[in-house]
């Protein structure tokens, strides 16, 4: 358990409460003295009501920590606590000169709740507060205890639900603050009520209370000023100043993550012809990569800024991801460039198979040409009907075959086969159509080379190198960023 005592300056300077027993013979009949302490007790009234300032000495003793949640921001408390505080009404004995400091002879009555609801009691309560209860098992956790001299010890143990404003920017590498705000929700400090942590007890070590996840560092007492409409209120602030704890994230997160991002990089060594093997590893890594991402995402709030993990997450899916389009551009080189290389083929052979039908054409053009040339008929060689433009040709390729003659019936109406005939008009294209040619020709020219691949498996090896150099001076510059904050 820990146990809060007095700072220099938030200690109580209280009437002084002596704890053992003495002689019973003040009060012989301890019901008669409970019953004539009550009779006239105005419970309306706070003690010194309108006169001195009236101080609270309060004692917090933590039980447990029992829950600390990220994704509502709050923490789950047990704790006892006491409060101190005197009053006269309530002195059942008036002996001038017992000094209550040095004597030890003062008697002591414990009594239940049922006392504390017919005496004034301060109201305590805690602004940072949720959800509370009092723990009744076996009976209610509320004692009363008064001293001969009116000092009282109201003690109860409660399991309480506060609020825990949390910075996760650098999750799980985080520290946070979390406060138990004690405030008096009727009495403003015009009324001269004050809290205070009470200078009794030890105070135990903070490594005793256990945490799952936290360890608290420090803890440290405040008292501030609460401005409200109504009036000023003092507050005292019990903040605690936890740690998390990395061994969890280490195990369920950072260490997975990076044995997924190692596995996608088996692909780098699986020949570039296995696709349904590559593929698969590739695709099994990133979708373990996404449930690792929605796992942790799950289990913290829905928050707009970017946290560590979150950062480390991203950056291993991104190298999952970055491996899988290295193997999509490998695909791509192998198959295009042997696409690339049927489509030449075929290109080579159709552009022969049109020459050689260009040579066969021409052959015939010449022997017709000739035939008509030697011609008998002098109508045939003089007829000016027609205007030929015959381009002429080199000398006759050797080994032509005879052509076939023309017949004289078309050669007397004046009939030519069209492939000797060539308007003079069809040498024009669309302007439209050079424009275009032009411009595609200037794109061609100022476009950038890419160097070509000449093997692909070169990609996978410069892959298995710079893939895991990047990754670990990734991680270099992640921890060394995070751990020196």
């Amino acid at each position: 358990m820990l146990v809060f005592s007095a700072s220099t300056s938030l200690s109580c300077s209280l009437v002084p409460v002596v704890r053992s027993q003495g002689d019973t013979s003040h009060f012989p009949n301890t019901t008669d003295t409970i019953d004539g302490l009550l009779k006239g007790y105005d419970i309306r009234l706070r003690p010194s009501s309108g006169g001195t300032h009236f101080e609270i000495g309060m004692e917090v003793i933590l039980a447990s920590f029992d829950s600390i949640s990220e994704v509502v921001m709050d923490n789950t408390i047990t704790m006892y606590l006491n409060q101190y505080w005197p009053d006269e009404r309530l002195q059942f004995i008036f002996l001038e000169s017992l000094d209550l400091i040095e004597n030890r002879s003062a008697t002591t009555m414990t009594l239940t709740t049922d006392f504390a609801e017919k005496i004034w009691v301060p109201d305590t309560f805690f602004a940072n507060n949720k959800n509370s209860f009092l723990q009744d098992i076996t009976e209610k956790y509320k004692r009363v205890r008064l001293y001969g001299n009116g000092s009282l010890v109201y003690g109860m143990r409660f399991t309480t639900t506060l609020a825990c404003m949390m910075d996760l920017h650098y999750l799980p590498l985080d520290q946070q603050n979390c406060t138990v705000e004690i405030e008096s929700y009727g009495y403003p400090m015009f009324d001269k009520v004050t809290y205070c942590l009470n200078n009794r007890g030890a105070v135990t070590p903070v490594e005793v209370v256990d945490l799952p996840q936290f360890h608290i560092t420090d803890y440290t007492p405040i008292n501030t000023r609460e401005k409200l409409i109504t009036r000023d209120y003092q507050r005292l602030s019990l903040i605690f100043t936890l740690q998390r704890n990395i061994g969890y994230f280490i195990f369920q997160t950072y260490l997975p993550s990076i044995l997924i991002v190692m596995f996608s990089w088996v692909c780098f060594w699986i020949n570039h012809e296995a696709t349904s093997a590559r593929v698969a590893l590739g695709i099994t890594t990133v979708l373990t990569m996404t449930t690792i991402n929605n796992g942790v995402r799950s289990s913290l709030p829905r928050i707009s800024y970017v946290k560590a993990i979150d950062i480390y997450l991203v950056m291993c899916f991104v190298f999952v991801l970055a491996a899988l389009l290295e193997y999509a551009a490998v695909n791509y080189t192998y198959w295009g460039a042997r696409a690339k290389r049927k489509a030449k083929r075929l290109r080579e052979r159709s552009f022969r198979q049109k020459t050689d039908g260009e040579v066969m054409n021409n052959a015939y053009d010449a022997m017709e040409l000739k035939e008509i040339r030697m011609s008998p008929v002098m109508g045939i060689r003089n007829n000016q009907t027609f205007t030929a433009d015959v381009e002429a040709e080199g000398a006759e390729p050797p080994n032509l075959r005879m052509a076939p003659s023309i017949p004289r019936t078309y050669v007397s109406h004046g009939y030519l086969p069209s492939n000797l005939v060539r308007r003079r008009n069809s040498n024009s294209q669309p302007k439209k159509r050079r424009l275009f040619s032009n411009f595609k020709q200037k794109a061609k020219s100022i476009k950038v080379k890419i160097p070509r691949v000449q093997d692909v498996n070169t990609m996978d090896k410069y892959a298995r190198l710079f893939f895991p150099l990047l990754f670990i001076i990734f991680n270099i510059s992640y921890w060394s960023v995070y751990l020196s904050v």
